[in-house]
């Protein structure tokens, strides 16, 4: 199979089962070696990509990573991102909302992060939390003091969905091309790096109790995973099911997705006018002295 796009979107309103996706599929590299090459030669499209965005500067591009703890996203962020110009760049990871975000709506805090025309934006984790971990955790919602006569209808997570996708449309509309990696783990992959995590000094600082008792919600969360991405996968902003259980072959999948997505933007760098040209040749010259 080769690496096209196509074979990881989600069609909008299409049913999804997390068990019938795979976690694992056919390496689209050889070997280690070649697996750098590929990448590399990924990285440095995105990189060209990315300058030429940031000198058109009619666009911006949010790329959303969501997943399960060890899905490899942060691994994403420092690979597949590396040639991104830092000046055009801003990373993102949501952690728990302070005072003052939980007194706006839950689209707030990440709407001041969004990116500027010519700029790249990465959230590691995003608003979708809103409808994963406040799902699964109803004490959070609880602590976002929204009127009483909300909490517990019918139609509320439908609601919170519909909010998310006019969120993105709007920001379409607008030119930010919205683009949604879910890292599909398998359960028996997570419990292989939280060992490796154990094992590793280098890596026991990512690894706590608190990820122990996430995992014994894995059911909860793939059903909350599940209603998410169906409701949210769209036609300007599509989820991709990303087969996490092999990082190198995820890399690939995900850089080859955005090298996609930018590349079908109108771009071009500006044009230089006549008057320009001969500003230019006149201060050629005199540097030529």
């Amino acid at each position: 199979m080769k690496n096209h796009p196509k074979h990881f979107r989600i069609k909008p309103g299409e049913s999804v089962k997390l068990e019938r996706w795979p976690t694992r599929v056919a390496p689209f590299y050889k070997s280690k070696r070649h697996y750098q090459q590929l990448l590399a030669q990924h990285v440095h499209e995105l990189a060209r990509l990315h300058a030429l965005m940031y000198a058109h500067g009619r666009y911006s591009v949010l790329v959303i990573f969501q997943g399960m703890d060890a899905a490899g996203k942060d691994g994403a962020v420092a690979h597949v991102m590396s040639g991104l110009n830092p000046q055009g760049c801003q990373v993102y990871s949501f952690k728990q909302p302070s005072s003052e975000e939980l007194a706006h709506d839950f689209l707030w805090r990440t709407t001041c992060r969004l990116p500027e025309r010519g700029h790249f934006g990465i959230f590691n984790r995003s608003y979708y939390e809103e409808v994963l971990i406040a799902r699964v955790h109803p004490e959070v919602l609880a602590g976002q003091r929204l009127p009483g006569e909300l909490m517990g209808k019918k139609d509320f997570w439908p609601g919170r969905y519909r909010s998310i996708t006019d969120f993105e449309q709007h920001l379409h509309r607008n030119g930010t091309r919205v683009i949604k990696f879910f890292l599909h783990l398998s359960k028996q992959e997570q419990r292989r790096r939280f060992l490796a995590r154990i094992d590793d000094p280098g890596k026991n600082w990512k690894f706590s109790m608190a990820d122990m008792a996430e995992r014994k919600r894995w059911a909860d969360y793939q059903d909350a995973y599940e209603d998410c991405l169906r409701a949210t996968s769209s036609d300007v902003a599509p989820w991709y099911m990303v087969p996490a259980d092999d990082k190198e072959n995820a890399r690939l999948i995900m850089s080859q997705v955005l090298i996609e997505q930018l590349g079908n933007l109108k771009m071009s760098y500006p044009q230089v006018t006549e008057k320009r040209l001969k500003e230019l040749k006149t201060i050629r010259k005199l540097l030529t002295i």
